[in-house]
């Protein structure tokens, strides 16, 4: 253990060799503040008179009617839909418990409307139905294109 304390010792005598080394750099003997420095510059920056703003023209050319209504490039992008019945907020202990037959409360009333959601966005609601014996969805409500565009503000 000697030999440990006798190397923190060595690096202790060097750092203090390094500190007495520095001297202050101001002309009085007192240190210099470089955050003083720093806003004391910024503080004349502002004061300054601030660069002009010049307005930008639109320089580029109008676009074609043809490049607003050709949506064929977007019409192959695959998306995601799925129909939600309703959420439940439940703990990790409850969710282990869980077996075959438990039943998990919603926030849904029985016969409301199921939300339908395109990759995770509301776009309409709508009720189950069975057609040639699978499920499917009958659209009640269509959200408006200027509803959906405030709920992503």
């Amino acid at each position: 253990m000697s030999e440990d304390n006798q190397n923190d010792q060595e690096v202790a005598d060097e750092w203090a060799a390094a500190l007495e080394e520095q001297e202050p750099e101001s002309a009085d003997g007192a240190e210099e503040d470089p955050w003083a420095a720093a806003l004391e510059e910024q503080s004349d920056a502002e004061e300054a008179n601030p660069a002009p703003i010049t307005q930008l023209d639109d320089d580029a050319a109008p676009r074609s009617p043809a490049i607003d209504l050709d949506l064929d490039m977007v019409l192959d992008i695959p998306v995601t839909i799925s129909m939600e019945i309703g959420r439940t907020k439940i703990n990790v202990r409850n969710l282990l418990q869980l077996s075959q037959g438990s039943v998990v409360e919603l926030d849904r009333l029985a016969g409301e409307p199921m939300d339908v959601l395109v990759n995770e966005t509301l776009i309409a609601h709508g009720e189950v139905v069975v057609v040639n014996d699978k499920f499917g969805i009958r659209l009640t409500d269509v959200i408006s294109a200027e509803e959906r565009i405030k709920k992503l503000k």
